[in-house]
């Protein structure tokens, strides 16, 4: 079932959504990427002549209601964006929103509160989604953050629709930009590998290995590569007890003719801080008490060289703290280049949370093909794991 075929005209379609924003202190939104991205789904459903009860989860309430956690917060703003006023239910279960979707005529919309104020949401209950699946004709997906995880507006309530249930334009764009990544890439295939731990991404690089034709590597996870070769890494971040699975991805690297890509320099400073004194130094010979915190210049032209000849292009994690002025020239490097590579024709997907603060610090979102907004799910979905949000729609 396609969303695009599917015939809305007065039905009442359940939509569960990831309006999961960072608020401030005065509760205000702080980045709305994640509404913008539901809307064409939205849209295309009231266009349709349907009516839309959204339902999402906001934070991680303990204890049942937490009024910071209240997703009347986003009523005024979903409002604005969808072009007409949103109603607002303060219980997703139970008599109100019974009610008041019973009411919801065609072209409105009505948003319940945070469904994580029930326990059953998380423990992935039958009947929480039954009472859900009660307030409308037809369920839609389309919170791909979310996808990862067996909960009952995400997996469970599926069943309850056993011929109108399908993917929103969000989740569709997602997986067809993974499937692209995962099912026909484009020759050379690099793949960038950022952040702290191997150990959050081993099973992704391990699945790449079968497809990519360069690795590279780099940020806080580079030093336990370096260790593994028998580098001096001074005070830097490493995972002692991974070494040997670094020691393993290096020679399945080379078994399968990847092109595993290290940097060879980096900068390095004499504590974790925006001031702190810094120098340049070979990748394997940081000092004693230094830590490295960026990739050096040689490095960086190294690894923008090879992703500016690269036609498919996957990036996950930043190369340094780039949140810091003086450790980002690596991040913001890679974002370029792909920014470049893409212009040239390259496909370009960008994943993981902080790669995408990377390339929307750096402005170039609209210069890629494709940034994920699922984290968690887009790197589950690249290892190759069954995702129960996915698969409660795909069967």
């Amino acid at each position: 079932m396609k969303i695009e075929n599917y015939n809305f005209k007065k039905k009442k379609a359940l939509v569960r959504v990831d309006f999961n924003v960072p608020l401030n202190s005065e509760l205000e939104i702080t980045d709305d990427t994640r509404i913008r991205g539901a809307m064409p789904t939205i849209k295309k459903i009231l266009s349709s002549g349907g009516s839309v009860i959204l339902m999402s989860h906001l934070g991680r309430p303990e204890t049942g209601f937490e009024e910071k956690f209240s997703l009347k917060h986003l009523v005024k703003h979903v409002s604005k964006l969808a072009g007409t006023t949103v109603k607002f239910s303060n219980d997703c279960i139970g008599n109100v929103p019974l009610e008041m979707a019973k009411n919801l005529k065609s072209g409105e919309i009505l948003l319940l509160e945070n469904l994580r104020f029930h326990k059953e949401e998380k423990k992935g209950n039958e009947e929480f989604a039954a009472e859900l699946a009660s307030l409308a004709d037809v369920y839609v997906n389309d919170a791909f953050g979310t996808a990862h995880r067996a909960h009952a507006s995400t997996a469970i309530i599926a069943k309850f629709f056993p011929e109108d249930k399908m993917f929103g334009y969000l989740i569709e764009s997602e997986l067809n930009s993974m499937d692209k990544i995962l099912e026909d890439p484009q020759s050379p295939f690099t793949a960038i590998m950022g952040g702290a731990k191997v150990s959050d991404k081993i099973l992704i690089i391990e699945n790449l290995l079968e497809r990519v034709d360069n690795l590279v590597i780099g940020g806080g996870m580079t030093y336990t590569f370096v260790k593994a070769k028998g580098g001096k890494i001074g005070a830097s971040i490493v995972e002692e007890d991974k070494l040997d699975i670094a020691r393993d991805l290096i020679e399945k690297a080379k078994a399968k003719n990847v092109n595993l890509i290290l940097p060879t320099d980096n900068i390095v400073a004499d504590k974790f801080d925006a001031n702190a004194s810094t120098k340049e130094t070979p990748i394997d010979e940081v000092p004693d008490g230094w830590m490295g915190l960026d990739i050096g210049q040689e490095s960086i032209n190294k690894i923008a060289d090879i992703i500016r000849e690269s036609k498919t292009i996957l990036w996950n994690g930043p190369m340094g703290v780039f949140e810091m002025e003086k450790f980002e020239a690596g991040t913001k490097s890679v974002a370029l280049a792909i920014a470049e590579a893409t212009d040239k024709g390259a496909f370009s997907l960008i994943g993981g949370g902080d790669s995408v603060s990377a390339i929307n610090k750096y402005k170039l979102a609209d210069q890629v093909s494709f940034v994920s907004t699922g984290g968690g799910a887009m790197l589950e979905y690249m290892e190759g794991r069954e995702l129960p949000g996915i698969t409660a729609i795909r069967g």
